[in-house]
């Protein structure tokens, strides 16, 4: 685990953190260098990848906290330790896409065309993000004895970097949708129908699960939900 990169002076910069700070700082100037050369506006882009992003990180972390309500009852405090990881991806995505059509309403700009643009960089983001949980140990997998097997916690022994095996997926998944061409939702129900089930398949690995519906995981559960309904949504919607 490297959970601080490094400091400054008495001031440590995490890791996780930091490769957030990354995502964005890459996705927000790859988005708006893309919104440009198709005519869009690349400084509404910009200011839409800060929207997503604080919403983004609220309802992830708010999500977090749901889920383990327990804990964070009896420490509120550690609500706000974001440095220490604890986003749950389908929190995240929700707050964000309701951030975002309010903002792309007020702003009046195209909705779906809109997210066929910014979705080969959500991908890129998820990409360096869990890049970010692996360094800080958190999100892994399974204990394995195989030799990928990774030691986060001495007292766990080793376990599947499964931060790495997603970020690796969404990356393949982000040079899926680069080229793309934005239209009518397609490049978005793509990115859906991939990353939903991808994280289904994942959560098999997951060692740090905290709720399982039904003998799945909430994860699981959603991701079955989002698969169904980007398939729906990508034979009724017209391509362009």
């Amino acid at each position: 685990m490297h959970p601080v990169l490094f400091k400054i002076g008495p001031y440590p910069v995490y890791s996780y953190g930091a490769m957030l700070a990354l995502a964005f700082l890459a996705c927000s100037f790859l988005a708006k260098r893309r919104a440009a050369a198709i005519g869009m506006d690349g400084d509404k882009v910009l200011d839409l990848m800060i929207t997503l992003i604080v919403s983004g990180v609220i309802g992830g972390r708010l999500m977090f906290v749901l889920l383990d309500l327990d804990y964070f009852r009896s420490r509120p405090l550690d609500i706000f330790k974001l440095w220490e990881g604890g986003l749950v991806w389908y929190g995240g995505f929700i707050l964000a896409v309701i951030g975002g059509a309010v903002f792309l309403r007020i702003r009046k700009m195209p909705l779906l065309k809109t997210a066929d643009l910014m979705m080969p960089y959500v991908a890129l983001g998820q990409a360096i993000g869990r890049i970010g949980c692996f360094l800080n140990g958190c999100c892994y997998g399974k204990a394995t004895t195989l030799p990928i097997g990774m030691v986060f916690n001495p007292e766990q022994g080793a376990v599947l970097p499964t931060q790495l095996f997603e970020s690796a997926a969404m990356f393949i998944v982000y040079l899926i949708l680069r080229k793309r061409a934005p239209s009518n939702g397609r490049t978005l129900f793509l990115y859906l129908m991939l990353y939903s089930a991808f994280r289904f398949s994942i959560e098999f690995l997951r060692g740090d699960n905290m709720l399982t519906v039904m003998g799945l995981t909430f994860s699981q559960a959603v991701s079955i939900v989002i698969f169904a309904t980007a398939v729906i949504l990508w034979k009724i919607i017209p391509s362009k």
